[in-house]
């Protein structure tokens, strides 16, 4: 009995007193990992016991594994004159934005960071997405719900692309609708390429501050 109090205890107050994120890329996923993952989950997990939030708790962890690998990725674009923002607010709504780019021509990208399985292949079949035997095309919403919702706020046209990461692809880019699927070793090259010609007339400084004032930082809201 003395054993389970303590390991109770410890969980409580791990709970309590784990890290919590600064504002930046993946502090949003490890805050809902944080969230799913009270004493009693963590009390579970030291027993080895499997729970939904449990998995939940470790689906979010590795996300916010992914947003912050892509965001190393992105330090060579911000060197480069392109503004990167990580983890915005929408207007409405809990929803987040994982990356946001807009580069020297004023083209603007969302990013959304996929950290999944090295075990399966990711491909499309009839126009929707898979992980191996996984329809996983549901997983695209948020991003293209984010995609939808931050062009209408910045009035201007926005790409979505998905950054892959652990992985294996089928080729080197992958299309799903308007979304492009590309894995992290070759984002950089792919976000160069598409960003010679920017599709509206804005400049990066107008479209970046609109973007600063009306996407705040998603911590700001929690």
């Amino acid at each position: 009995m003395t054993l389970i109090v303590i390991l109770v205890a410890a969980a409580a107050v791990a709970w309590y007193l784990q890290d919590r994120q600064r504002p930046g890329a993946g502090s949003s996923a490890a805050a809902e990992a944080r969230r799913l993952r009270t004493p009693l989950i963590r009390l579970a997990d030291l027993a080895g016991i499997q729970t939904a939030a449990g998995d939940r708790a470790r689906r979010f962890d590795a996300g916010a594994v992914g947003e912050k690998a892509t965001a190393a990725l992105f330090r060579t674009l911000a060197r480069q004159g392109w503004i990167v923002l990580h983890d915005l607010a929408l207007p409405y709504g809990r929803a987040n934005v994982d990356h946001l780019l807009i580069s020297p021509t004023g083209k603007v990208f969302i990013i959304d960071s996929k950290w999944w399985s090295g075990r399966f292949f990711v491909y499309v079949k009839n126009g929707r997405l898979w992980h191996g035997q996984i329809d996983v095309d549901d997983r695209l919403d948020g991003l293209r719900y984010e995609t939808r919702t931050v062009a209408n706020v910045l009035r201007v046209p926005v790409t979505p692309i998905v950054v892959m990461h652990g992985a294996r692809m089928s080729h080197d880019s992958l299309s799903v609708g308007d979304i492009r699927i590309v894995p992290a070793d070759c984002a950089l090259g792919r976000l160069r390429a598409v960003s010679r010609h920017p599709g509206h007339s804005e400049t990066q400084a107008a479209v970046a501050a609109r973007a600063k004032r009306l996407l705040p930082s998603h911590g700001s809201k929690r």
